[in-house]
């Protein structure tokens, strides 16, 4: 219920005025798609949107491979001591250590080929070497996927942005621990810095982006 002196500018400011499109390259990045986030029996991963976003997430992978494009997954992993590990204030993640199954990427999404960053921050780009990867294939159009919706897919989205990439998020191919934080920041990044398009639209888009000749 909306209360005395709430308002909405959006519309005024012209937010969300235009679509950023595609570009000539993609590149497809995972956020913490790793076990401890997609397996229902760790205490991050029992999501209700998770198993269809993972599912959808894999059928993306596939076509994008077949195309050649570039895929970087991350994971969020600390030293046994959490001597590198910031002051999260999430307590499942003290177990997120490096070489423990729980932060290995799912096995329905990697496979020979990809390439794996491990980062410790919301954003797979801060501290990690992702943007030279994509850089490197000349990619200038970037698919997240993955979760949370509201921390880490958000925190990737406005770097992904800042780094100048046409940044697209699929909503069907990332999820949250809550669906009104979910909802919420698909539409506020929507408005701001990225594509929030449908699955079945994307994949069309992967799809059709050729593999360019070497």
């Amino acid at each position: 219920m909306a209360k005395a002196g709430d308002f909405e500018l959006y519309g005024v400011g012209g937010y969300g005025y235009k679509k950023i499109g595609f570009g000539s390259k993609i590149g497809i990045l995972t956020v913490d798609l790793m076990n401890g986030v997609t397996n229902p029996g760790e205490r991050m991963g029992k999501s209700p949107m998770a198993k269809d976003a993972v599912e959808k997430t894999a059928i993306l992978l596939d076509a994008a491979r077949k195309n050649g494009m570039p895929i970087v997954h991350c994971n969020t992993a600390f030293q046994p001591d959490l001597s590198d590990m910031p002051p999260w204030k999430i307590e499942c993640m003290r177990e997120w250590i490096i070489g423990s199954s729980v932060v290995e990427i799912d096995k329905r999404l990697w496979r020979d080929g990809d390439v794996l960053v491990c980062k410790k921050t919301p954003s797979i780009f801060f501290g990690t070497h992702c943007a030279s990867v994509l850089n490197m294939h000349g990619v200038d159009t970037v698919i997240i996927t993955g979760a949370n919706t509201s921390g880490c897919i958000r925190a990737s989205s406005i770097d992904s942005f800042a780094h100048g990439y046409r940044t697209i998020v699929p909503r069907q191919c990332v999820y949250d621990q809550g669906s009104v934080a979910h909802e919420q920041n698909l539409k506020d990044i929507g408005m701001r810095y990225v594509d929030v398009e449908e699955f079945d639209f994307v994949l069309s888009k992967v799809r059709a982006n050729e593999r360019v000749a070497a």
